[in-house]
């Protein structure tokens, strides 16, 4: 039968699909049997039955395989601070959401802590990509509803920085109670209302 053409651009091909629900099911097994530490692209590439070059030019490095791994709980909370409920959704107060916001990141960010260290520190600002982006402007925009006339972009900075996967992975001790007594402290100091 041969090989079934794209339809559309930037559609994915079935069997390009199928390797990389198999990739990413071999993924995540390895990482819940063994560790992050145990993510290595052969022993990937060999649990799924591919090639280690189709994992390359799927994912490019370890780190992309592991944030291919978190790109599913990270749009469902993109989906959740963007359009649901409040108060992390639409509909509450700024300093509601802003609370509520970094509370549920929080969590995330303690979940996925492993993940999420192999992602962040790939290179000097890999922490910085889409989902940073994405959480700076969301935080910026509520800040600057809260407290015109501060600089929101520092401030979405300052409240993001206590969530730095190195800087949890660092700080072990810390639980994710602690973790949001914290940032309520530190939002009582930056955003009082």
């Amino acid at each position: 039968m041969g090989e079934r053409p794209a339809g559309r651009p930037g559609e994915e091909r079935a069997d390009a699909a199928r390797n990389r629900a198999k990739i990413l099911a071999a993924a995540e097994e390895i990482v819940a049997t063994h560790g992050v530490e145990a993510l290595a692209m052969a022993d990937v590439a060999a649990a799924a039955g591919v090639g280690v070059g189709t994992l390359y030019r799927r994912f490019g490095d370890r780190s992309g395989l592991a944030h291919a791994l978190i790109d599913r709980r990270e749009r469902e909370f993109q989906a959740a601070y963007l359009s649901g409920p409040p108060p992390l959704g639409p509909g509450a107060p700024a300093a509601e959401r802003i609370r509520a916001f970094l509370h549920a990141l929080a969590r995330r960010t303690v979940e996925q802590l492993d993940l999420l260290l192999v992602a962040e520190t790939a290179g000097p600002f890999a922490r910085f990509g889409g989902a940073y982006h994405a959480y700076h402007r969301h935080l910026a925009i509520l800040v600057a509803e809260l407290r015109p006339g501060r600089d929101p972009s520092f401030l979405a900075d300052a409240l993001l920085a206590p969530l730095a996967a190195n800087l949890l992975s660092y700080r072990r001790e810390l639980t994710l109670d602690g973790l949001r007594a914290g940032l309520d402290d530190l939002l009582t100091g930056t955003l009082p209302e």
